[in-house]
């Protein structure tokens, strides 16, 4: 019954998105992120609901009479430029056919990844799509939050079936980037009970990402709640808060939680810290030999590589890592590029706070640069650990941020508020001297006579103005 039920859901919105193509960004969004349907069991479960909307939201934007240029930015060529330079080295990958499937993948969300950036260009369509990424992810992190604290955080949290986040590890970098959206959208909600909704499901985030017992995700955290504090307003109260909330999940902890956390430490001894140091290792071996194109998607699969590549060639697995893992597939000619794309969307977010922070109006603009601004870095600090270069989430990050950038500049173009109520003067009018300065006193007359005129001809004046 729920299997039908969300299927219905989904498939009530087809005909919305003939009408209204943006819709269908943010239901192709919310199905890539929550996996609804992976979430129940027979046959709907099976339904490709994603390539369905994808195929229906591109069909209508074709035919629709919204905007069809996409925003000719540094980012956005950059960003087109490392997706054929991914097909470049697909083409000269060693695993070919796993190499091929891959890029297809990737070229499919890229392509949903520009459709935003065209058709998500207002205010109103922005916060739409941060409300549904919120949700999407932000429901794991809610429910595991509840979970764990029901349970003594002895059980790991673990993200939506058969998506990029299924791993408790991926699901933890997830909920770091989403963290400080969470915060940005309580920032802006103007209705009081979901501005304390959104605020109380924070600690639910952090629990979630705690019992994950990602030891990456556990370091990548604490940087990133320590810039969310100095980002946000409040800072002081906030950041003691954040504080508080983490003393007191970490006090919820069970022992082997803490076991595992010890590890870090002693990452000499503790075997998974090896084999995910075996993996960098062969990473780097990999983009060395063949600096400019790397390995190709899906190196790290291809067995006879790591008996030359790798210290222990018993031991294989992915990288473990957004760095390396651009690294041995792209080469280091696509890890610049993939640096130098988050590096500039990280720069839009100040650009865009640092030009309306000053205007009350485009107060929002500010508070979103800040939390993306936090986000790209939880991504940049827990991506340390975890394979999510190639992840929608990142993009969308970089999608939004130029949004946002673009947002700002035809906003800046307009004349501000005060500007336009401002009373303007006829320039041929002469100016009224009195206006400007008072009538200097007059010597008052003597003699009875004299006061009776110097009081007749003060009323005059009073009447004149």
């Amino acid at each position: 019954m729920r299997g039908i039920l969300l299927s219905l859901i989904i498939a009530a919105s087809l005909p919305v998105i003939l009408v209204s193509p943006y819709v269908g960004v943010l239901v192709f969004s919310w199905v890539s992120y929550m996996n609804p349907h992976r979430l129940t069991w027979g046959f709907a479960s099976g339904i490709p609901w994603t390539m369905i909307v994808g195929v229906l939201t591109f069909a209508a934007w074709f035919f629709s009479r919204e905007n069809k240029k996409p925003p000719m930015t540094t980012i956005t060529v950059l960003t087109v430029i490392f997706v054929v330079w991914c097909g470049i080295t697909t083409a000269l990958a060693y695993n070919k056919a796993p190499a091929l499937a891959y890029y297809i993948q990737y070229v499919k969300i890229m392509a949903m990844t520009f459709l935003t950036m065209i058709l998500i260009q207002d205010q109103r369509r922005l916060n739409l799509l941060i409300w549904v990424i919120v949700v999407s992810i932000g429901f794991f992190g809610f429910r595991g939050g509840l979970f764990s604290l029901l349970t003594g955080g002895q059980f790991l949290v673990w993200g939506p079936p058969a998506s990029f986040i299924a791993d408790n590890n991926a699901l933890a970098v997830a909920l770091i980037m989403v963290a400080p959206l969470v915060r940005y959208l309580q920032l802006r909600a103007t209705n009081r009970w979901i501005r304390l909704g959104l605020l109380a499901s924070l600690p639910c985030f952090l629990v979630s990402i705690i019992t994950t017992y990602s030891r990456g995700a556990f370091l990548g955290l604490g940087v990133t709640m320590c810039y969310l504090a100095m980002k946000s307003r409040h800072r002081i109260r906030f950041g003691i808060l954040i504080a508080v909330v983490l003393v007191g999940s970490l006090s919820l902890m069970p022992d082997k939680f803490f076991q595992r956390m010890d590890t870090i430490e002693t990452y000499d001894k503790d075997a998974s810290a090896l084999s995910r140091l075996n993996a960098w290792y062969f990473a780097w071996n990999i983009a060395v030999a063949h600096p400019i194109t790397g390995g190709g998607f899906d190196v790290f699969d291809y067995q006879p590589l790591w008996p030359r590549y790798a210290p222990n060639s018993t031991n294989v697995q992915a990288a473990h890592s957004i760095y390396f893992q651009v690294m041995e597939t792209q080469g280091f000619v696509g890890l610049f590029l993939f640096l130098t794309i988050f590096f500039l969307a990280y720069r839009a977010n100040g650009w865009v706070v640092k030009r309306t922070k000053h205007r009350p109006d485009l107060q929002w603009l500010t508070d979103l640069g800040s939390m993306m601004q936090v986000g790209l870095v939880g991504f940049g600090a827990a991506g340390v650990f975890q394979n999510l270069a190639f992840f929608d989430l990142p993009w969308h990050f970089v999608a939004i941020s130029v949004i946002a950038r673009l947002i700002t500049q035809r906003e800046l173009a307009k004349p501000p508020p005060e500007a336009e109520a401002a009373p303007t003067r006829d320039a041929r009018q002469p100016r009224d001297p009195r206006r400007r300065f008072p009538p200097l006193p007059q010597p008052v007359p003597a003699g009875r006579a004299g006061h009776a005129a110097y009081n007749a001809a003060t009323a005059r004046r009073l009447r004149r103005g």
